[in-house]
Parts: structure tokens; sequence; C-alpha cells
């Protein structure tokens, strides 16, 4: 037979307390914060000290449950009478366990209902630091499931229900709110449930039905890729606008605002692509008698440089960046690399990043730069979290930071991309923000003839699809030149393929001839100019090549469409007709 009744606890004495004997026992006398007189029983505790013990103002039920185990459950209730008929309700369900009319697991799934839902955030948030998701995670995820909370008025696990999510959702699409946006909020409360479902806090997921909203007909923010020569003039403005910003020219303001202010009656001229040289130049006679300065803004331009070339030509995300150290890098290798640690990658997965040859020769030199400025002033100094006594490179700590990357890397890009001439948003709203360099990464890629697969690895990305249709910008690729590699088909019904096979069974007196040093080249894409057809290419091979001897080929290529890479295999054969081909 269970019972109910007020647990009690000790607390500290108070600071103002009065001690006095009553009836043999101690008791202690002291005012609150609201100046009411409070009298307890005095005990001694564990460190000997004197502390008050206090009474709980609500009951606790105390019973053995379906397994007869004895728990310990607290009621909520103030009044005996009402802890008394929770006694009995959690005494009824432990008797429908032991008749095998409910199982266990749906008794704990009881316990839970009532529980505050706040106490079930936390614990949920607990698990996710367990599993060592980031901070920023988790202060997102704590953020979305408050807000779904408030704005549905859930409060325990019992008001979970999915008409008033619909309805969250309905309300926010009304407002505006984007539908990637109102995706997060549904992810985040299913997961969730997903969670309760695991710890026998639910028995289902209330919520698992509820639609996604359609992304692709309401995306808000679509990145594009930087072109080569977009780049070349977003590196070069970096590089020398932190110098080129105190070399601006004034002029006068035609509308003066009220005030005493004499910078009112003047500003500086904004820097364009064509000026920026000519004011880095007046900047440099201008600072010619602080070179300290002077030097700390060529190095700070050239950080941005190179802050934007790594991000380019490697792929890494911001964050990564931002968390890359000197010992991150290998630049003696062959080809050179750097590792990036599973806690700062995205997937958590610790990979190797290869680096090209130029990339790698900058950051020589740029590593370099920093050693001779550490033996400068100790403020050039900055570590990453780690031990700073371990020397790399240039005797720099291996813990050290290669870049000191801002945090408002994204309002200097803006006034980058300003100063060179690259407007923010194109003609079809698509914009260019940090993490646009790491689609221009993916971009290059494909236009280069990069294989989808190698694209993939190189992305670090989990499937093809997202590498070639969400990093890869179809407006950059050559998709002209990939048309014009299809054969030729006119109108008289002789196709043209048809006199390439005459020339090269011999009939005409033309020998068999060794093509695949020539056919592969010709057929390669390239950036500059379309690519020539099968039928071309054959012909100018046979033209310049008629006395070759060797009358074998093997040439493969690619072209690469919107949706799906296309491979073309045409077989290793002999040329007593049309090369053969196999498309997949």
């Amino acid at each position: 037979m269970g019972t109910v009744y007020k647990k009690t606890f000790t607390k500290p004495l108070p600071a103002d307390a009065e001690v006095f004997l009553r009836k043999g026992k101690r008791f202690t006398r002291w005012k609150d914060a609201r100046g009411k007189t409070k009298t307890a029983l005095l005990t001694t505790g564990r460190d000997g000290s004197d502390r008050i013990v206090v009474t709980a103002g609500t009951y606790t039920a105390k019973y053995r449950d379906g397994s007869s185990v004895v728990r310990e459950q607290a009621t909520g209730c103030r009044d005996k009478e009402a802890a008394g008929r929770v006694l009995s309700d959690l005494e009824r369900r432990a008797e429908l366990v032991k008749a095998n009319v409910m199982t266990a697991a749906e008794d704990a799934i009881a316990d839970h209902q009532e529980t505050p839902l706040g106490e079930h955030f936390d614990a949920y948030l607990t698990k996710l630091a367990a599993d060592e998701t980031s901070p920023d995670h988790r202060a997102n995820v704590r953020r979305c499931l408050n807000r779904i909370a408030d704005a549905c008025g859930f409060a325990r696990l019992a008001d979970l229900k999915r008409e008033s999510l619909e309805k969250y959702l309905t309300e926010k699409a009304k407002a505006g709110v984007s539908a990637r946006t109102r995706n997060l909020d549904r992810t985040c409360i299913i997961a969730f449930c997903n969670w309760c479902i695991e710890t026998d806090r639910l028995s289902t997921n209330p919520f698992v039905k509820v639609k996604r909203a359609n992304e692709e007909a309401d995306r808000r923010k679509v990145r594009r890729a930087l072109t080569e020569n977009e780049l070349a003039r977003l590196l070069y403005v970096a590089r020398i606008r932190p110098l080129a910003e105190y070399g601006r020219e004034t002029v006068h303001r035609t509308k003066v605002s009220s005030g005493g202010n004499r910078r009112n009656t003047w500003t500086a001229k904004p820097l364009t692509f064509e000026t920026i040289a000519d004011a880095a130049q007046r900047a440099r006679e201008r600072l010619a008698g602080n070179p300290e300065f002077l030097a700390d803004r060529e190095r700070l331009g050239r950080q941005r440089a190179l802050i934007y070339k790594t991000m380019v030509l490697t792929g890494l995300r911001k964050r990564e960046l931002t968390t890359l150290a000197v010992g991150h890098l290998d630049l003696d290798a062959d080809p050179a690399y750097l590792t990036l640690n599973a806690a700062n990658e995205k997937n958590r997965e610790g990979n190797s990043v290869p680096i090209r040859s130029d990339l790698a020769a900058d950051l020589r030199e740029w590593l370099q730069d920093k050693a001779d400025a550490a033996r400068g002033p100790a403020d050039s100094l900055r570590f990453a979290p780690g031990d700073p006594t371990a020397h790399d490179r240039a005797g720099l700590p291996s813990e050290m930071l290669l870049f000191r990357v801002p945090r408002d890397l994204y309002r200097i890009l803006d006034r980058d991309l300003a100063a060179a001439g690259i407007p923010k948003r194109d003609e079809r709203g698509r914009t260019v923000d940090v993490h646009a360099l790491r689609h221009s990464f993916g971009t290059l890629l494909s236009r280069a003839g990069v294989a989808p697969r190698t694209a993939q690895a190189a992305m670090r990305h989990s499937s093809l699809d997202l590498t070639m249709n969400t990093y890869t910008d179809p407006k950059l690729l050559d998709v002209a030149g990939a048309i014009e590699s299809l054969p030729a088909l006119p109108l008289d019904g002789v196709a043209e393929s048809e006199s390439v096979a005459v020339s090269a069974t011999g009939t005409d007196d033309h020998q068999p001839l060794a093509l695949a040093p020539m056919l592969a080249p010709m057929l390669a894409p390239n950036l500059d100019q379309p690519c020539k057809s099968l039928a071309t290419v054959i012909k100018m091979a046979i033209e310049t090549s008629k006395n070759e001897a060797d009358p074998t080929i093997a040439v493969s290529t690619y072209a690469v469409n919107r949706k799906k890479p296309l491979t073309v295999n045409i077989r290793r054969t002999r040329l007593r007709g049309v090369a053969r081909g196999r498309g997949g």
C-alpha cells in the first residue's frame, strides 16, 4: 500500500537567524525578504554546521510499480486528498502492468506526460552535447524548440498536437517566413520527438506526417558562383583596399546636414576598380612617415586576399578556415595538403584537403612573414585552443591560427565586391556571399572537366546530387561547347561520319592512322572555345597524320549537363569504319 508525504530538506542557516530552545529542541527564527518572521527546526549538517529543516510545500507519492520496485514521484499537489488520488492512479497503472494489460514501456511513457516540457528540452540538449554537436547548433536547437513551444502553447508532452504545429507553420507562411526556415522548425521538433520515442517518453511522433514546405518554389537566397575574371578582380581589390582606404580623395557635399561637425561639409570618394590603384599609391605617400602602420595595412590586405583564395581553391567553409592552425598544414608533401580536425569539420569526419602548388607557395611565404612578425611585438601572435609550446614551420607554434578570420567577413566581402565592380545580386536575383566562394570552387571543378565523383570527394559532400546541382552553377558551364560536340545531322541524308568512314577504311587511298595522341587534347573540354565534334576532329587528324602506322585509337572524354554527368567512351578499335561509341 502506497503513501503520500511531504519531503524535508535542509538549507543553510540565515545570517540574521536567532537560535532558541523549545521543549528541548533547537529552533531558529528569522525574517525573510518580505519581512515575514519564519521559524524552523535546527539540525546539524555533515560538516558540523547548523542547518534549518524545511518541509516541501507539495506531497510526494511512494508506491511499488509494476515491477515491484519502490518508487517516489512528486504529485505537485498541496492538498493531501488530491495527492492521494494521484497515488491511486499510480497504483492502478502498476496493477495493469502486473496483469500484462499494459507494458512497462507504456507505463514509463505515462510518467513523462505531465513533466514540464522545459525539463525534456534540457535532457535533449544534454544528449546533443554528449553527441559532441557544436555549441552553436545546440543554441539554435534550444531557440527553435522554445519558439515553437511558446507559439503553440506546448507546456507538457501531452500537449504536443499535430494541428497546433500545422497552424503555427501556416501562420509563419502568411507572415512571409521562407519555406526553408519553416522546414528547419519542423525538422527540429520532429528530431526532438524522435528522441522522446527512443527514451520512452512518447509512443509515437505526432508531427511525423506534417508535410514539408516546397523550398524550390520559395527560395529566398540563391547563391551564384563567381567567374574567373570576377575572382581575379576580387583578389586584386582585397589585396590593396585596406591600404587604399587611406588614399581616398575627398569631395564637397552638395547638401550639408545640420550640426557643427566639420565632416558634414565633405566626404571621401568611394573606391572603384579603376581608382583603387591610384588611391593605394596616394596612401603609400601619405603613410611614408609611418612605415609600421603601412606594413600592417599591406599585411592585412594580403591576408584577406589569401583567405578568399584559400576558400576558392580548397572549398573550406568559413568556420573550418577560422579554426585552421599552422600545424594542420603539410606544405612539404607532394602534393601539399591540410588536415581538418573532426571537431572543426561540418561532417565531423576529419579529412585531408589537397592544396594547389601556387596556393602552397603563397602559404609558405605567408608563414614566413608571420614568423618575421612574431619576432616583433607580442600582440602579433594569436593561438588556437591547445598547447602553444609545439613548433612547426618557420618556428611558429603549431597551434597558432593560420588566419585571423574576422567575424564580420561578410561585410568586408560586400565592400570588396563593390570596389571590384562585382554586383552583389545578378539579373536573376542570385547573391554573392562568403559561402558563394565554396560554390565557386564546385563550379570551377566542373568547368575544368573534373569527374563528378572526384568533385564530390573534393567538396566533401555526402551525395553527388548536392555537388552537381546545388554547388555547380549551370550558367558558367560550357553548355554550348557540349552541344557542339554532338554529331552533325545534315538534311540531305548523308551523314558526315560516313565520309569519314570511307577515308578511314582506305578506299580513297588513305592509310590507317594513329589518332590517339591528337584526338584526346582536341576532344577535351576547353574553357575558351567550344568542343569540336568527333567527326571534325577525326578529319583534322587524318589530314595531319596520313603517314602514321598505328591503326588504333583510344579516346575518353565527357561533358556535364545540367542534371547528371554524361560520359562518352570510344573503345579501342581499328578504323575499319566509324569509331563505335558507347554512352552512359
